[in-house]
């Protein structure tokens, strides 16, 4: 099993917290090693100008100001992660990635995690299609499949990359479900009982 450039989908009613109704853009998963992703409907405290204010860069890229920055996981919060769409490097190989510490997703986007990509998108360079995440979703080893098996996630492609950019944050869990042909209600434990 390899769900890489997947959605993983909160089943309704796992319970309160950060992963509650959650929809995760899996990153990397490799059965020996673990999985980890990006929640892409959480948002945080903060927007884009606010974040690029706090590590006193400026920001060219004034259509990003007003983005929400989003909770990608409980795993190293204060870490920035960039989800993107696969950079080209001018003159470079086809498997060369543009910035520093970037996670290309076999047929999917990149994911970046180097001060490099925000240092491009200071002065107006970078990526056209992204979002920016504080944290990360992380798996150990068999961990991802355990839950899997326990129905806690559901899982499609993500061959759709408009609910990640194009889908406004409280739609893409709906959409997520959506590609599966399903509705929040379908799923409900008391669905139909009076």
């Amino acid at each position: 099993m390899n769900l890489a450039n997947h959605f993983l989908i909160a089943i309704p009613g796992m319970g309160e917290g950060l992963f509650a109704d959650s929809v995760i853009y899996v990153c990397k998963h490799v059965s020996n090693t673990g999985a980890m992703g990006v929640i892409i409907n959480k948002p945080a405290d903060v927007n884009v100008a606010d974040l690029f204010h706090k590590l006193e860069l400026p920001l060219e890229r004034t259509e990003l100001a007003g983005d929400l920055v989003l909770r990608g996981g409980p795993v190293q919060p204060e870490r920035g992660y960039v989800l993107h769409e696969p950079m080209m490097v001018p003159g470079g190989e086809k498997d060369e990635v543009a910035y520093a510490a970037t996670l290309r997703v076999p047929d999917g986007l990149e994911m970046t995690s180097s001060r490099d990509i925000l240092e491009a998108l200071s002065v107006g360079a970078g990526p056209r299609r992204l979002l920016i995440a504080l944290g990360c979703a992380a798996w150990e080893q068999g961990q991802l499949e355990a839950e899997i098996a326990r129905n806690s996630w559901l899982t499609v492609p993500a061959t759709d990359h408009s609910v990640i950019f194009d889908t406004p944050l409280a739609q893409r869990y709906p959409r997520a479900l959506a590609l599966l042909g399903l509705q929040t209600w379908t799923l409900m434990p008391n669905a139909g009982h009076a």
